[in-house]
């Protein structure tokens, strides 16, 4: 672990409501405090190094599309000002800084919402099997990432390890009802159409993502992250071309790096060269320059 990286929180006076594969979730009675760490994970394992100023980017692109995206639907979003933290979480302050926020405790849905506008990744492997993804039926002769005749609402079982399961909306529906599977299909289509028009603007290309929902006081609302090189496919728009894999800026540049070595993609991870670390950083911090339009600070 480097100077100023984070791998782990240890604040012993809180209580640990969830350690994630990059975040570790506190539990404040009506409000959680997600903390961002420089963690990352490739094929559902964490790596044993850290990525600089990763976390920063991921809660800071997080509060950037919460503001963004509220007129489409609320979030549980209540600030990222240390200065406004209950008292007793100001003694974290150089911890907290740039990489955390408060949010609101609500009942979380069991379903990744996932949105696929290019055929890339798992779902170009499935539509040249199955001339479809996740089930739906797609036109002959697709390339690799190409984009979609329609935007693809691909919902998927949450698994808190290893792999999070592919099904189908009817199999939501059993899960959560129609009506709420229809809501959320609709906001993640919703969210990711404004938000991949507006990316589109700044030279990036949102090839897929995926959102979570809860309920807060008897409504849906968009919790998590939001739009981050975590949860996304990030392609720089003046170096796409359909018919083959795109550079990008998210941790597929990771992936791709260790699809080279001998792993079989089980723990223990290996460590990642300097270089490699160094160039995640500099990708995750000129994706959040595009979107953003500032420096992180």
């Amino acid at each position: 672990m480097t100077k100023n990286t984070l791998l782990n929180t240890d604040f012993k006076d809180l209580k640990l409501f969830r350690k994630g594969k990059v975040r570790d979730v506190y539990d404040l009675g009506d409000k959680l405090l997600i903390v961002s760490t420089d963690r990352i994970s490739c094929f559902d394992v964490v790596l044993p190094c850290a990525i600089p100023q990763k976390g920063e980017v991921l809660s800071s692109l997080s509060c950037f599309w919460f503001s963004f995206l509220k007129d489409l639907i609320p979030n549980h979003f209540i600030t990222a000002d240390i200065n406004e933290y209950p008292q007793e979480l100001k003694k974290y302050k150089s911890v907290l800084t740039g990489r955390s926020m408060l949010v609101l405790n609500c009942k979380p849905l069991p379903v990744e919402c996932i949105v696929r506008g290019y055929l890339s990744g798992s779902g170009w492997k499935e539509y040249q099997k199955e001339q479809a993804v996740c089930g739906i039926k797609l036109p002959a002769g697709l390339k690799e990432s190409a984009k979609l005749p329609l935007t693809l609402f691909t919902p998927s079982t949450k698994a808190d390890v290893g792999h999070d399961q592919n099904v189908n909306q009817g199999e939501i529906e059993k899960l959560i009802g129609k009506e709420i599977t229809a809501k959320i299909s609709k906001a993640s289509l919703d969210i990711y159409e404004k938000a991949s028009a507006y990316a589109l603007k700044r030279g990036i290309v949102i090839a897929d993502t995926k959102f979570e929902f809860g309920f807060s006081n008897g409504k849906v609302i968009l919790i998590d992250e939001v739009l981050t090189p975590d949860s996304s496919r990030f392609w720089p728009l003046d170096q796409y071309n359909e018919g083959r894999s795109q550079p990008s800026f998210d941790k597929q540049f990771v992936r791709d790096y260790l699809e080279t070595l001998d792993w079989n993609k089980t723990p223990p991870a290996p460590d990642l060269p300097a270089d490699i670390i160094a160039k995640t950083t500099q990708k995750y911090l000129e994706v959040y320059r595009k979107l953003t339009g500032n420096e992180l600070k």
